[in-house]
């Protein structure tokens, strides 16, 4: 139910929640957790009053913290493992394009069963374009489907392949440059304390040396990092990833992983004396951004270099104190992979169009919604179909934009089929969970992660939304 005046929230909270203070008292939290919550995120995010949807952001931010969830930096620790004081996982890195308010609460649930702490929510750059998710949005989405399943402890939020694409950058490095910093200014404002910057787009293989192959990719990458680090709020050490391989395209090696962090260090030290570096690095094995579709739509299987993922995590711990290694498009690989990540000492794997797959794939999703979601793609985007590609490969590669395109609808869907579908992905986590050996890892991140509250205000709340 959407609400037509801001009298109809107090109302609703009436005995069970009250501004207070610049924030909020909650009375009786489990009739916030129940329909109240629910009611409230819907209203976030799709209430056309700038308002009343910033008012519901920010009842939901405030309440987040009165209830002990905190939206956190993973920096404390990724450092610890690069000192060696925690191993033995691999933190998922979940990219929340479609349902997910159900897709949030699934992960939820699967952490507080297996008591795990070591995760991650996320969103690329070019995810937030498709999925009509903005940052302010998707962290209000995350801390109320937490408040839901009445989980508490650091939530870490996420943006993924905050990308410099390399076409625009030849055409016009400054404004390519001013997009990604005002990006990353809505990421920080909007509760993102974990940014992946991704310059691997500027890597040149023509050039002679492999130094100059990965200049702009460092260079770039230490100007935002630095841009980064002045927007970040007090108390807080936003975790900053690097990249030094293009997901799908040649694999890394050890030359490329020195050149990029010898000379990113060396630069950003000279910037911004004593400034806190990277805590991770991105490479490439092998995988492509949700996987190869074959002509009747399946995926092709995956040759990931294992041995390359192992070294280059190891090296990066071992000689520069990262975490390690970051493995991207893993979604689609087979399940009997998953199980090396943490034994190898993989820092983080990011896992997204899996998801998106079982959504599209459950036997509960409605087939004429379905098919009215692929009719309108089919027309819509007729000009990105390759001349190579059957309708299945299309569909496969363009139906991740459904969600957008049919943001309200699928939020309209029946709270039967949001929670069945939400079970299913619920499945998928406790396998993820299990095979990356996440569980029990919230003492660890209870000791590294310092919780530092950021208050929301709901003026910027209600700005964000006009």
């Amino acid at each position: 139910m959407l609400f037509n005046h801001i009298d109809e929230i107090t109302r609703q909270l009436k005995n069970i929640a009250a501004q207070n203070n610049g924030g909020v008292k909650i009375e009786d939290a489990d009739k916030f957790r129940g329909d109240v919550v629910d009611q409230l995120v819907q209203n976030a995010v799709l209430n056309p009053s700038a308002e009343i949807k910033g008012l519901s952001r920010f009842i939901l931010k405030s309440a987040a913290l009165e209830l002990g969830i905190v939206n956190s930096s993973i920096q404390g620790l990724y450092e610890a493992r690069g000192r060696g004081e925690v191993k033995g996982f691999t933190v998922p890195a979940l990219n929340i394009r479609g349902m997910p308010y159900e897709l949030c609460r699934a992960i939820f649930r699967t952490a507080i069963k297996s008591n795990a702490g070591a995760f991650i929510f996320e969103l690329a750059k070019s995810e937030m374009s498709y999925t009509f998710q903005k940052p302010h949005e998707l962290s209000t989405v995350i801390l109320a489907a937490a408040i839901k399943e009445g989980f508490t402890g650091p939530v870490f939020i996420q943006g993924d392949h905050f990308q410099v694409n390399a076409k625009n950058y030849a055409q016009d490095p400054e404004k390519e440059i001013a997009g990604l910093k005002n990006l990353i200014q809505n990421g920080i404002t909007g509760g993102f304390y974990n940014i992946d910057i991704d310059t691997s787009t500027l890597v040149d293989l023509s050039k002679s040396s492999v130094v100059e192959q990965q200049r702009a990719n460092f260079e770039v990458g230490v100007e935002l990092t630095e841009y980064i680090r002045e927007l970040e709020p007090f108390g807080i050490s936003i975790s900053v990833g690097g990249e030094i391989g293009e997901v799908g395209k040649e694999n890394s090696n050890e030359q490329e992983l020195k050149a990029y962090l010898d000379n990113f260090n060396e630069l950003l030290e000279k910037a911004r004396p004593g400034a806190t570096t990277i805590s991770k690095i991105s490479i490439q094995t092998g995988t492509s951004h949700g996987g190869v579709p074959l002509p009747d739509g399946t995926v092709a299987e995956v040759n990931l270099d294992f041995d390359t993922l192992e070294k280059l995590s190891r090296i990066s711990r071992e000689s520069y104190g990262l975490a390690g290694a970051v493995q991207h498009g893993a979604s689609t690989l087979p399940q009997d992979m998953f199980y090396k990540f943490p034994e190898l000492e993989t820092a983080e794997i990011h896992l997204a169009t899996d998801f998106q797959n079982m959504i599209y794939g459950s036997v509960l999703f409605p087939s004429d919604f379905k098919e009215e979601i692929y009719t309108h793609l089919r027309e819509k985007f007729a000009n990105e179909k390759k001349s190579d590609q059957t309708d299945e490969q299309f569909i496969y590669k363009t139906r991740k934009k459904g969600f957008g395109e049919f943001k309200s609808e699928f939020w309209g869907l029946s709270t039967e089929i949001r929670e069945g579908i939400g079970k299913e992905l619920e499945t998928k986590m406790d396998f993820l969970f299990n095979k990356l050996a996440v569980q029990n890892t919230k003492d660890c991140v209870n000791k590294t992660v310092e919780l530092v509250p950021i208050r929301p205000k709901l003026e910027e709340e209600v700005t964000a939304c006009q």
